[in-house]
Order: structure tokens, then C-alpha cells, then sequence
């Protein structure tokens, strides 16, 4: 007997009513992937790139990791944004977090979690940076919101900061990184009014943080 036989009944259903909308849709997918969006998002299983943005299969290139990291020492996710900018010539690469971040709050306290704390140390790092901010609002779910937020704003400021990106606005290369965040408890996305479109705003981010999350 096949296993986990109803994802192949629903992945069956779902072809055929793809097809039913555009016969040639499979056709065309086939022969390449010319995606204008890199999504850098959340593994949380909660958090779905194409369904969230109703985009097809094609319409955006994804990376996923816990907490939504962008790390200059992690070869997995600098690969994957190297081949989507220099390869793909994605137009947009979209920095996602989400609010009721499992690793977002697994940095905010001293409990050991096994390997994933290695994972988690510069976002540890981020909330040791503003923690005295942080700690003036009240409310632990809001506090665990600003991290949330802070944490998107940080990895788009890492983003730029890359090679990959620095060269490809040296070149030209028409690129926006921006900073979004996702609500589970409504499906709403929400922009963070954090985006940069060449090396010269990268500064700006830090400030826009500041601004935007901690009302400095």
C-alpha cells in the first residue's frame, strides 16, 4: 500500500484542476522558471509562500529556514540568493517573518533547546542589542511582536550587505530587498516600510527600525 496515499489524491485533484484552468499551464512551467520574487521565509509550516501572495507554481523562488535568517556564514541560503539574482534575475527578494515566531521566542529566554540554539545565537544576539527597549513594553506578546519585526529588518540590512547583492546594484541590476511580516491570527501581510534599492540606503535601514518598532 502506498504511503501517506491522500497527499497523492490531493496533489492528483490539484493537477487536474490546474489543468482544467489552463491546459497548457504544466507545458509552459516545464520549459523554465523565470520568477521575479525571492521569498526568504520561515520554515513554520503556517507560513506558505504561494498561498499567502496567490502566486502559481513558477511566480516565486523560495528559502525557507527557522526564524527567517540570513547569515554571511550560511552557504544554503547565500546559494540559493545567489542563483535567484544572478541566474533567475529575480526583480525582488522579500525578507517574511511572522508574528508567534517559535525561534523568535526560543531567543528571548535562557531555556536550552538542543542544537537549534547554535542556529539562534545572532538572533540572541539582536535581542541582547535592544533588550533594554524592549523591556519598556509591557506586554510579552508585544515584545515578542518588536523582535519579530526587528528580526526582518536585521536580515534585510544582512541581505544587503551581501556580495551578491552589492555587486548586482553595481552592475545595475534592477533589485529591491524588502522586509515584510505575516500575521497568522488574521492571514494578513503586513510591508514594514523597510526596503532598499541600491547600496546607498542600506544605512537607512537601521534608522527606519528604530523609527518604525522601538518609536525612537
Amino acid at each position: 500500500m502506498r504511503k501517506l496515499k491522500q497527499l497523492f489524491e490531493n496533489n492528483q485533484e490539484w493537477s487536474e484542476r490546474i489543468k482544467a484552468e489552463d491546459p497548457t499551464f504544466f507545458e509552459k512551467l516545464a520549459l523554465q522558471q523565470a520568477p521575479e520574487y525571492l521569498w526568504i521565509g520561515c520554515s513554520d509550516s503556517r507560513v506558505p509562500a504561494n498561498q499567502l501572495t496567490g502566486l502559481l507554481p513558477g511566480d516565486v523562488f523560495v528559502h525557507r529556514n527557522v526564524a527567517n535568517l540570513v547569515m554571511h556564514t550560511d552557504f544554503n541560503c547565500l546559494s540559493v540568493v545567489q542563483y535567484a539574482v544572478e541566474v533567475l534575475k529575480v526583480k525582488h527578494i522579500i525578507v517574511c517573518g511572522h508574528y508567534g515566531c517559535g525561534g523568535v521566542k526560543a531567543s528571548m529566554t535562557d531555556e536550552e533547546h538542543g542544537l537549534i540554539d547554535h542556529w539562534l545565537c545572532s538572533l540572541k544576539d539582536l535581542y541582547q542589542r535592544y533588550r533594554k527597549d524592549l523591556l519598556t513594553i509591557e506586554s510579552l506578546q508585544s515584545r515578542e511582536d518588536a523582535l519579530c519585526e526587528l528580526n526582518v529588518v536585521e536580515q534585510v540590512a544582512n541581505l544587503c550587505r551581501t556580495t551578491i547583492v552589492q555587486h548586482a546594484w553595481k552592475r545595475g541590476q534592477e533589485l529591491s530587498v524588502h522586509g515584510w511580516i505575516f500575521g497568522i491570527k488574521d492571514g494578513r501581510l503586513q510591508d514594514l516600510n523597510v526596503c532598499a534599492t541600491e547600496k546607498s540606503e542600506t544605512p537607512d535601514v537601521y534608522r527606519i527600525l528604530q523609527q518604525r518598532i522601538l518609536g525612537k
